[in-house]
């Protein structure tokens, strides 16, 4: 592979002025690689000083912490939290080296990813804090501890990954609900969408936003009109608008960029893991971008045997109805830390996308040295208001469906049955 040469056209030039006057904004020159040149890293911290700082760690790989988190920092600011957020290698203001050329794929190692949060900690003279990860962001927050354990004061471990096989049980949660052969309304609804010619892979994104979004009731909703062909508008947004959007090779600046980061996907994370060849196989989500990137060659961390020897309280958070990070794989976490608390509650994938003050909660819980409580608090989380805009995914979905219901009285009905 070689170096990409990108420089910024006016859209990104313009997001990255704007972006390097967001409140907070620290910058860390740091080494891409070894005989690479250096680039600077971005960092925000924001909330009064005192207590013990907190670091959160997006997912993606490939979402950026300026612009997404605007409010998610506010909402922390205003519970008093000292809040560090870091802008990954390779996105948004950490994308260029100091020559202005895009991170080259040698500077793309998970490691040097978690020593770049250790270093921020160090820039900032802090001995330790809470280390919080969502998603792909769980993976760095754990190898922070593996790496680096005299930083951490405690950890909390949204909607988790725990290994490159945590794959299996993924396709094992999805084909349970979606698969045709499932003696369920769902499955036979699967099933004759499939027959009448509808893309399982389409169709596996839409239903899994749907259910991560609502639930079996949204899905059911969904999936009902979808067969009565009164869901256009509804299908035209899940499969255009939202899907392929964090697997798309081209970047959307300071929002989703996985166009470099996807280097480490794939080398380390087994980003393109074998397909088994049936249908509704989730690993295929990535399969379109495999010659682009490394094979894979090794994940970084044995977190089966690491976590045992994670001595900080840590919580384990999982949603009911995610199919990414799957709860079996947040349960199998719990269970190997020695101080871990589990927290299953009504959710679906990352709190910290679809309902950051249910994680801002449990921050506040952990800080507060009550992880216990945090376990079981499930009521008192599923009680908070939803915001943000991944939160607001069910009542989006569910306006499509009214208005569709309402073409669908006025329109002829769809005769591939794909809404």
């Amino acid at each position: 592979m070689t170096r990409a040469s990108h420089r910024p056209g006016w859209p990104r030039a313009l997001l990255r002025a704007l972006a390097r006057r967001t409140r907070g904004l620290h910058l860390l020159r740091r080494r891409s690689a070894e005989a690479a040149p250096a680039f600077d890293l971005a960092y925000i911290r924001t909330g009064p000083r005192g207590g013990t700082p907190v670091v959160v760690i997006p997912g993606g790989p490939g979402l950026s912490v300026v612009f997404p988190y605007r409010s998610f920092r506010r909402q922390a600011r205003e519970r008093n939290l000292d809040l560090i957020m870091i802008e990954h290698r390779g996105i948004g203001l950490s994308r260029q080296a100091t020559d202005g050329t895009d991170l080259p794929p040698e500077a793309m190692w998970v490691d040097d990813v978690v020593d770049d949060i250790a270093a921020v900690l160090a820039q900032e003279k802090i001995n330790s804090a809470v280390i919080v990860g969502a998603s792909y962001g769980s993976y760095l927050a754990a190898g922070l501890g593996v790496r680096h354990p005299e930083l951490v004061a405690a950890m909390i471990l949204d909607s988790p990954i725990l290994s490159t096989a945590d794959h299996r049980q993924e396709r094992q949660a999805v084909r349970k609900l979606l698969h045709p052969s499932v003696p369920t309304p769902t499955g036979d609804a699967v099933g004759t969408l499939v027959a009448r010619g509808v893309d399982p892979d389409d169709l596996l994104f839409a239903a899994r936003t749907v259910y991560e979004a609502g639930g079996q009731g949204l899905l059911d909703r969904f999936l009902d009109q979808l067969v009565a062909g009164r869901a256009r508008l509804t299908w035209s947004v899940l499969v255009g608008a939202l899907s392929r959007e964090a697997t798309s090779s081209v970047p959307l600046p300071f929002i989703n960029e996985f166009d470099l980061v996807g280097t480490l996907a794939f080398r380390e994370l087994d980003y393109g893991a074998e397909p088994d060849g049936e249908p509704f196989d989730p690993v295929l989500a990535y399969a379109a971008l495999a010659d682009r990137y490394p094979s894979f060659g090794g994940e970084p961390f044995d977190l089966r045997q690491q976590l045992r020897e994670f001595t900080w309280p840590t919580i384990v958070m999982a949603g009911h109805n995610d199919l990414r990070t799957v709860p079996a794989v947040a349960q199998e976490v719990a269970s190997l830390l020695p101080e871990g608390y589990l927290v299953e509650f009504d959710n679906g994938h990352s709190a910290l996308e679809s309902h950051p003050l249910a994680l801002l909660q449990v921050i506040t819980w952990l800080r507060a040295d009550t992880a216990r409580k945090a376990a079981v608090g499930a009521g008192v989380l599923e009680g908070l208001p939803r915001r943000g805009i991944a939160a607001q995914l069910p009542t989006l979905i569910s306006g499509l469906l009214r208005v569709d219901a309402l073409l669908g009285r006025i329109l002829p009905r769809g005769r591939s049955g794909r809404g």
